[in-house]
């Protein structure tokens, strides 16, 4: 009997213990879990020391903020400056920087339309996609939910779009942006057995973000990998540096917790998953205007614009020598070649100071001619062409100087010796004298490398042409538009 009685005892002794300490679920560690930010730069937020009306310039305070000089404010970053209260941008616009002048002093691409208050901030947000994924280890029953927690500022306003300082990354988090439901997707496991509509609650005080994600049909099967996406219109929105003991460059560590529950909030997985974002980096370089132009001699015999030179050219001269035929064509070419980094291309003109005189004698007007010891600048078939526009040139009667163009690379020449099916459509050179305006031989509206023509000069003379020595000067210009 007393064996009996120590028995029950006994037993009773260990149901009390199990009944005060209930059975414990064992829980694992989700496997293969990543957070990954789609824009993983920290957010921009700075006090203003000053920022006057009609100013294209803000002074930063540098103490007491979460940024304290212009290190982290790029080109083309937006920024709001937002009084304390944080009531929408306090100009009701904001502005794109234009650089950073200093360490303390940026530049705006447009003036302020009012002056910034003393306890303004200038606040360029960086908010992106968050993608969570990982791995079961226990079976997510019926009922069951993916809980995610998000950490937030203290005592900030987690849900408003604008990034929330704090001292330390313990109190320090994201703002939500305002997301709803229909900004997260749940895929894995059979996508439609999740809920579609996401419970999403805003931390307050200490308490951090969850999302929470419930298996509403069928359960979900152990070692299946989840993909939790918050998309990134409107995106949350990533914190800025913490105000104390942070380094630039270097990240501050924020952690996220998922964990999977059953029914009865029992967590059944867990991990901790740490995110890091930090100081994007200025790459920044200075490409020099570069313009490259040649001109180069072509040799007797070469073919240009459909003809066949007689003379060779040097890069500085077209020596015709002795004309001692009439009414013939003499042919000489020169080869002019561009290259520009240009974004608005380049242009090449041609002048010349004068018609081609008589030991240099001005060639007073645009018809001077053989009475006044000059050759006159051609006027093609028939007084058909000028300095500005081109025509057939074939009857070598028509005596004087002119020239056409032919492209040897790229497409850049403003004419074409065959253009409208011509033979040789030529112009006058823009005389200087006259005056008359230089033209363009070449041009492009962008970048080129080793764009190359022919500038085809021909020259006739009449029988009754004064014998001597004849020259001008013919000047190119090349022009890189920046």
């Amino acid at each position: 009997m007393r064996k009996v009685i120590l028995l029950i005892f006994t037993l009773s002794q260990f149901a009390v213990l199990f009944l005060r300490y209930p059975q414990v679920i064992n829980t694992a560690s989700l496997t293969s879990a990543s957070a990954t930010l789609s824009n993983s730069r920290l957010s921009y937020r700075a006090g203003v020391a000053t920022g006057l009306s009609g100013a294209s310039t803000v002074d930063i305070d540098t103490t007491g903020f979460s940024d304290s000089n212009t290190n982290h404010l790029f080109p083309k970053d937006v920024l709001c400056f937002a009084d304390s209260n944080f009531a929408g941008c306090s100009q009701q616009t904001t502005y794109t920087v234009h650089n950073a002048v200093d360490s303390d002093t940026l530049q705006l691409f447009s003036p302020l339309s009012a002056a910034l208050g003393a306890n303004d901030l200038a606040i360029a947000s960086q908010s992106g996609s968050l993608t969570l994924a990982f791995t079961t280890t226990a079976v997510v029953p019926t009922a069951g939910d993916i809980l995610v927690t998000i950490p937030m500022a203290n005592s900030a306003s987690g849900n408003d779009g604008f990034p929330d300082s704090s001292s330390a990354v313990s109190t320090g988090g994201f703002d939500l942006n305002a997301i709803a439901a229909g900004d997260i997707s749940t895929t894995g496991c059979t996508d439609a057995s999740w809920v579609t509509t996401e419970t999403i609650a805003v931390g307050s005080g200490s308490t951090d973000h969850t999302i929470r994600v419930d298996r509403q049909t069928g359960s979900c099967a152990a070692s299946s990998a989840i993909t939790i996406t918050i998309d990134s219109a409107p995106g949350i929105v990533n914190p800025p540096p913490i105000t104390s003991g942070h380094t630039q460059g270097t990240a501050d560590i924020y952690t996220i917790n998922i964990k999977t529950r059953d029914g009865s909030d029992n967590t059944l997985d867990e991990i901790d998953i740490d995110i890091a974002p930090v100081e994007a980096v200025l790459v920044s370089a200075t490409v020099d205007e570069t313009l490259a132009f040649t001109v180069a001699a072509v040799a007797s015999a070469a073919s240009t614009c459909g003809q066949t030179t007689d003379v060779t050219t040097t890069a500085y001269s077209v020596p015709w020598g002795t004309l001692s035929t009439a009414d013939s064509f003499s042919e000489g070419s020169q080869q002019l070649t561009v290259s520009t980094n240009a974004d608005g291309g380049y242009s090449v003109t041609i002048e010349e100071n004068d018609q081609m005189g008589k030991n240099g004698v001005t060639c007073t007007g645009a018809s001077a001619g053989e009475s006044v010891n000059c050759i006159e600048d051609t006027t093609c078939n028939g007084a058909a062409c000028t300095e500005s526009t081109s025509a057939e040139w074939t009857t070598a009667t028509n005596n004087g100087l002119g020239f056409s163009l032919a492209n040897q690379s790229g497409s850049d020449a403003s004419f074409l010796y065959n253009e409208s099916s011509r033979t040789f459509s030529s112009r006058q050179i823009a005389d200087q004298e006259v005056p008359e305006t230089k033209r363009a031989i070449m041009t492009s509206t962008s970048q080129v490398s080793g764009s190359s023509a022919y500038v085809c000069y021909r020259i006739s003379i009449s029988g009754t042409q004064p014998a001597g020595y004849y020259y001008n000067k013919v000047k190119y210009t090349a022009t890189a538009i920046f």
